[in-house]
């Protein structure tokens, strides 16, 4: 059934009659399942290239079972693995299955450099020769770049470049170290390749990260981005993404001895990238880039309509309610933060872009409502409202919807020595005193003084940057989850003064000795 290829090598021909046993007839049965046979294919069939050991059947960690039910379940994928962890070994066995039995598929491998292209295709060509000869498809062209298979599915590779896989309909579109291509490359493929994948086509692109603003990094944080416009947590990302992250610690033969002498050969922050899978943001977030880093966040305990819960309130702490006002048309989002005193602990939050200011209202009734339920006590109980532009229109309704109906008290920042202006309840927001809660915020989350539970403010936090004298959202990005978690810690520098547990915890946070305010400014602002 084999013959010499033209390069030499074996391969089994197309379209020829062939008699198989049962037992060959059941293995391909399974190899052709389409919902786990590529399992049955890579555990059973599929031989690797040990760099010591030589030919071995493949046996795959749990990790790279992980890696490769992200490959098949899911239309769009975008994989972030350390180095030398199996992931092109994954790759060429799952692409060997997938253009040997779903028929009439292109499969392009788009590699950043001609040596990384023709590695996977060599290992595909390996997994596919050391096959068995029934369980071999039939090739019509067999070459070092592209191999065709009688099922009319093939395999073409090709370095990355902006015209790479133009003109072609593609079925399967694999992209890897796709972060070190180059930024114009990269931006310039994606743009021109993405309409072909729109169509029909799947996309798996796979990668250690190299910086946090390449097309790859913009990729996966919207891959990572999982929340629907109320908050809710999604499976996939916003652009329609599977992310799928493994570590260096997965790997069996590695451990804290293996770590420290990489770290010694190679230094701590190409460690971190390379083998930890960090983007180390060069971008001057508020919070820093490392501390961000080692924030993940947790899923809410309980949802009360688009409120989520991170912690169940209990009568003996304080609590601070903040709302961050909006139109509520569908442009920039109304929230509130809910902080737990004296330990400075996010307890819940909500954010929505599409309530009115009376519903927002609501909102923060219920809220208060709920921790009186469940503390049954309104003496802990503290919330204001920033009163700048739309503030204003939210306090027209807290008049009308009557303050007495709101439990807890209406805290509002007093009035500064010189100032001349009508007394408004709640909190003006200033330049001078977003910055003082900035460093507030800095000093306390990164001496791990405040806790933060909700993975979409960290999210936030991530693209929270230095712009001239202040800090605001990059570009496609919102803040206003971080305005309400400022407009907390104001509401905590005025309740530090009527509490003795809030005032030594909260002065305790500020007289750090390690504290340094950021940058690219510190403008002190009594409150």
């Amino acid at each position: 059934m084999a013959s010499k290829s033209l390069d030499g090598v074996l391969t089994k021909k197309a379209n020829q009659k062939e008699t198989f046993t049962e037992a060959q007839i059941e293995d391909l049965v399974k190899c052709m399942d389409q919902d786990v046979g590529y399992l049955y294919f890579a555990k059973k069939f599929a031989y690797i290239q040990h760099p010591v050991k030589g030919k071995l059947l493949f046996d795959p960690y749990e990790y790279q079972l992980g890696l490769m039910h992200s490959y098949h379940n899911y239309r769009f994928n975008i994989n972030m693995m350390p180095r030398q962890t199996g992931k092109t070994t994954c790759a060429s066995i799952y692409l060997a299955w997938y253009a040997m039995f779903v028929p009439d598929q292109t499969v392009l491998i788009a590699a950043h450099k001609y040596t990384g292209a023709q590695e996977i295709m060599q290992r595909i060509r390996y997994v596919y020769e050391m096959c068995p000869d029934h369980i071999r498809a039939g090739v019509t062209s067999y070459n070092k770049g592209s191999i065709e298979f009688e099922n009319g599915s093939r395999i073409v590779s090709q370095t990355t470049t902006g015209n790479t896989g133009r003109g072609m309909s593609i079925s399967l579109l694999y992209c890897d170290e796709f972060a070190f291509v180059q930024p114009n490359i990269a931006e310039e493929f994606w743009t021109s390749i993405s309409p072909t994948l729109a169509t029909g086509g799947r996309a798996i692109l796979t990668s250690t990260p190299n910086s946090d603003e390449d097309t790859f990094a913009s990729i996966w944080k919207q891959a990572e981005d999982k929340f629907d416009e109320h908050g809710n947590e999604q499976e996939i990302g916003v652009n329609g993404f599977h992310a799928f992250r493994s570590f260096w610690d997965e790997h069996p033969d590695r451990d804290e001895e293996w770590k420290a002498a990489e770290i010694g050969r190679i230094g701590e922050e190409k460690f971190r990238r390379e083998y930890g899978c960090e983007f180390l943001v060069f971008d001057e977030t508020l919070i820093s880039s490392i501390h961000l880093a080692s924030m993940e966040g947790i899923s809410p305990i309980l949802n009360m309509g688009q409120t989520r819960w991170y912690k169940k309130p209990t009568s003996e702490f304080t609590y601070c309610i903040a709302l961050d006002p909006s139109m509520g048309t569908g442009g920039d989002y109304a929230a509130i933060q809910v902080f737990e005193l004296p330990s400075y602990t996010q307890v819940a939050e909500w954010q929505h872009n599409t309530t009115a200011i009376p519903g927002q209202i609501r909102v923060l009734a219920d809220i208060c409502k709920y921790i009186e339920q469940q503390t049954n006590n309104t003496n802990g109980i503290y919330w204001s409202v920033e009163n700048n532009g739309i503030g204003e229109a939210a306090l027209i309704v807290i008049n009308d919807f009557g303050e007495e109906n709101i439990p807890g008290l209406f805290v509002s920042e007093p009035i500064r020595k010189g100032h001349v202006r009508k007394f408004r309840k709640g909190f003006n927001t200033t330049h001078g005193t977003k910055i003082t809660a900035c460093s507030r915020l800095k000093t306390m989350v990164e001496n791990d003084k405040m806790y933060l539970y909700s993975k979409p403010l960290l999210s936030e936090l991530k693209a929270y940057v230095a712009t001239g004298s202040s800090f605001q959202a990059k570009i496609g990005h919102h803040d206003d989850l971080i305005s309400a978690t400022l407009l907390a810690i104001r509401m905590m520098a005025v309740l530090k003064d009527w509490d003795p547990r809030i005032y030594n915890t909260f002065n305790q946070a500020e007289d750090l000795d390690d504290y340094e305010p950021p940058m690219p400014i510190f403008v002190s602002s009594s409150y």
